[in-house]
């Protein structure tokens, strides 16, 4: 299902900031050797992370699932003083190519990259986050969202993407992991929840 309609989408793409340079050939290179083109940030997204990002100036960013790398340096690139990243990967591969791009960024050194599974790395992490990107692999979502939601800052702020998923979530007969994070998040009494139609769906959760 074409959540918006695609010359709408291509509209958006058009009259919104394009990519940096490095993005551009990081998105590039993400697709020639890495392929799962649908899982890139891309530059709406992607400028919809920075904007987030400027004006909530976040000192302690988690990203759960770096993939290529584009949305940390999407985020990273609006850090205020002091902002720092903490990024996670299972795949190596993904992980190699994403350091790459790091350590080309002059917003590079603002982004640590963890390489192993989510959940032991968030236990090993200390103190809280100001704003947490969910976009790992979705069965774990729920997994993630309890272990991050306790220890969001006083104005901390969850995005979560994919939370759409190409429109599989309006069938009544969908019991996929997205469609059951969320109504996870929707009856959680601490959460103030809402979801934009943004490339495949970005969920943005707060404390009550």
């Amino acid at each position: 299902m074409d959540i918006i309609d695609p010359r709408v989408e291509e509209y958006v793409e058009r009259m919104s900031s394009p990519h940096e340079e490095l993005l551009a050939e990081l998105s590039d290179e993400t697709r020639a050797s890495l392929g799962h083109e649908g899982m890139l940030t891309g530059p709406v997204a992607g400028r919809l992370l920075e904007m987030l990002v400027w004006f909530g100036r976040p000192q302690r960013v988690l990203e759960i699932g770096t993939f290529s790398g584009h949305s940390a340096l999407s985020m990273a690139a609006a850090l205020p003083e002091g902002g720092r990243i903490d990024t996670l990967e299972v795949d190596p591969e993904r992980a190699a190519v994403a350091q790459r791009y790091f350590d080309r960024s002059p917003f590079g050194e603002r982004i640590t990259l963890h390489l192993g599974p989510a959940l032991e790395t968030i236990q090993r992490l200390e103190g809280s986050f100001d704003l947490v990107f969910l976009d790992a692999d979705k069965e774990g979502y729920v997994d993630y969202y309890e272990a991050v939601f306790p220890r969001l800052g006083e104005r901390g702020l969850i995005a979560a993407d994919n939370t759409l998923w190409s429109g599989r979530v309006v069938d009544p007969k969908d019991d996929g992991p997205i469609t059951r994070f969320n109504e996870h998040v929707r009856k959680d009494p601490r959460a103030v929840v809402v979801i934009l139609s943004v490339r495949d769906g970005i969920t943005l959760i707060r404390r009550r």
